[in-house]
């Protein structure tokens, strides 16, 4: 039945959304991972989004706010793609790989020298000032250690490690293989040397039980 003109639907007020928040934060996000936090100008993220100064405060807050949600956005997506690889359907030795493999395709985008990791490359030196930074950054790596300890118990409990090792220090050694590789790709090191470092390490990590033990 047609409604009567004054039973209309009100016509919604101010102006439609002229931009899509996901794409312009990760904007926002190559920018900072370009030049860095102190680097990085409105202006230039400006430029990178396509929007002006009064809509990136509005949609985001300030230079700071959108730092904040830029890296928990990039914890956010590399967190998801690594369940994705650790999620207990092959060796433990082949997820690891294929954790740091991913880590390196993210390394070395981009059309430019290789950026290495957003969070390693930009908040190390930005947490000693802005403690909502380090909280962030600190909580991004609490994760990262805590899944790479959860799959390494699980190979413990299947004798895919041996008995004996430390899963906490264990899954310390693949985060930090992880910071490392992550350094090394800003510094210049070729991608073939770092897969071979990682495969080193994928080797002390995942050592199989001694011989003769128990399974």
């Amino acid at each position: 039945m047609v409604q009567k003109r004054e039973e209309a639907a009100p016509k919604r007020r101010g102006r439609p959304r002229a931009y899509d928040p996901d794409a312009a934060l990760q904007s926002a996000l190559e920018a900072f991972w370009s030049a860095g936090y102190s680097g990085t100008s409105l202006d230039d993220i400006a430029g990178a989004t396509g929007m002006n100064r009064p809509s990136l405060y509005a949609a985001f807050g300030d230079k700071h706010d959108l730092y904040v949600k830029a890296l928990n956005r990039y914890w956010t997506l590399g967190f998801e793609a690594m369940r994705d690889a650790l999620a207990n359907a092959r060796p433990v030795s082949e997820e690891i790989m294929d954790v740091y493999e991913r880590a390196l395709s993210i390394y070395f985008s981009g059309d430019g020298p290789p950026r290495g990791c957003f969070a390693i490359g930009t908040a190390t030196t930005e947490a000693v000032l802005h403690p909502e930074i380090r909280f962030a950054f600190a909580a991004g790596l609490e994760t990262l250690d805590k899944a790479f300890e959860e799959r390494i118990r699980l190979a413990q409990e299947k004798g895919e490690v041996r008995q004996d090792a430390d899963p906490e220090a264990l899954a310390m050694l693949a985060s930090s293989t992880l910071h490392t590789i992550a350094i090394r790709a800003r510094l210049g090191t070729p991608r073939a040397a770092l897969r071979r470092l990682a495969q080193k390490a994928v080797g002390i990590i995942c050592e199989g039980p001694t011989k003769g033990a128990k399974r």
